[in-house]
């Protein structure tokens, strides 16, 4: 019998490389791609066409106020999802220990894109993004960039390379650097809600 994905799983196999994706039938696989996908704040680039929207102020941006709205709407998608419902319970638990969190970009008072993902010390897991309205996921990744690196997050992981995260100068490396990189971030004092990192 598979072991009940848990909060404390979850968190532990994130601190080993691993990450949980459930399969069409529900059945929770554990993944650690080899390159790993991840973004440098030195090499982030903003597409020459959001920077209008950013500057307009289009959305607003929130922290962890709709975190159960955007990972459902993360799993509401046409092509499939792997955010089972066990998926969604036990981020969701995640969330209310403090590990898990949302960025959402709101206009007009409605959630119109945003991102979830966890973290522990000084790394950060993004875990999926969706978006309402056009731009509204992409601001909310410029958001959560600017939001790590001022609170001292070295490490921020994306999981896979897609060509929408590479637009925004997502590299790849081999797991063995990822792993390094991840022993040294997870070490690390950093606050996701505090400015705070020793």
């Amino acid at each position: 019998m598979l072991q009940e994905l848990t909060p404390e799983l979850l968190l532990c196999g994130y601190q080993m490389g691993l990450f949980p994706m459930a399969d069409e039938d529900g059945e929770i696989g554990w993944y650690s791609p080899d390159p790993r996908c991840v973004f440098e704040f030195d090499r982030f680039h903003i597409p020459h066409g959001l920077k209008p929207v950013l500057r307009r102020g289009v959305f607003e941006v929130r922290v962890d106020t709709a975190f159960e709205d955007v990972i459902q709407a993360c799993a509401d998608r046409d092509e499939g999802t792997w955010i089972s419902p066990e998926i969604m319970r036990v981020y969701t638990e995640l969330h209310h220990l403090g590990f898990a969190h949302s960025v959402e970009t709101w206009r007009d008072g409605r959630l119109a894109g945003g991102l979830y993902g966890v973290a522990i010390g000084g790394a950060f897991f993004g875990e999926s993004m969706f978006h309402r309205v056009t731009d509204a996921s992409k601001v909310a990744l410029v958001a959560l960039m600017r939001r790590l690196e001022q609170r001292g997050f070295t490490l921020v992981d994306t999981q896979w390379a897609t060509p929408h995260l590479q637009r925004f100068g997502a590299v790849e490396i081999p797991r063995d650097e990822y792993l390094r990189r991840l022993d040294r971030a997870i070490g690390l004092a950093c606050s996701f809600v505090d400015r705070t990192c020793d």
